[in-house]
C-alpha cells in the first residue's frame, strides 16, 4: 500500500499530510460503502496530482514565455507566433479556473460533501466521479441542468 502526501485545508490554505491511496492499482468499487476513508483518499489524491499536473504546465509556459520574446522578423511568422501563444494563454486560463474546481472538490471532501449532488444529496456514480472528479451533480441532475439553462437561453 503506497503512502502519498496530499494538502488538507486547514481554513488558510492547505497543510500537507501523508494518508494511503488505497494501493497502486486500488479503483473505488459500488462494493464499499460510498465515499469511505479509503474512497476519499483516493480522490483526493487524483484531484492533488491533477492540480499538479496543471500547475507544472502552467510554470513550463510562464518560462517559455519569459525565455523566448517573439522577435521573428517576418511579420506573418511573428502573427502566426501570436495566435499560438494567444491559444496558449487562453488554455491556461481555463486551466486557472480549473484549478478553483479542483481546490473546491478538495474542501468538499474535508467537509464530508464529496461525491454527493449538490442539487438532489443523491450520491454521484462512482464512474462519473473517476471521468470528472470535480463533479458536483448527479448525470440526471446535470442534464436537467443544462436543459432549464437551454430553454433560458433561448427566450
Amino acid at each position: 500500500m503506497a503512502t502519498l502526501a496530499v494538502g488538507m485545508h486547514n481554513g488558510d490554505g492547505y497543510r500537507e499530510r501523508a494518508v494511503s491511496d488505497g494501493g497502486a492499482d486500488y479503483r473505488p468499487s459500488g462494493d464499499e460503502p460510498f465515499m469511505n476513508d479509503r474512497q476519499l483518499n483516493y480522490f483526493r489524491a487524483k484531484l492533488i496530482g491533477w492540480k499538479d499536473a496543471i500547475l507544472r504546465e502552467s510554470q513550463d509556459t510562464l518560462a517559455t514565455l519569459q525565455n523566448e520574446p517573439l522577435r521573428e522578423p517576418d511579420i506573418t511568422d511573428r502573427a502566426s507566433s501570436e495566435t499560438d501563444w494567444s491559444i496558449e494563454l487562453r488554455t491556461r486560463d481555463r486551466q486557472r479556473k480549473l484549478i478553483a474546481k479542483i481546490d473546491a472538490a478538495l474542501r468538499r471532501i474535508d467537509d464530508g460533501e464529496y461525491g454527493f449532488c449538490e442539487v438532489t444529496g443523491e450520491p454521484i456514480s462512482l464512474g462519473r466521479l473517476e471521468a470528472r472528479p470535480i463533479a458536483t451533480m448527479t448525470l440526471e441532475a446535470q442534464e436537467r441542468h443544462e436543459r432549464n439553462e437551454k430553454v433560458s437561453r433561448d427566450e
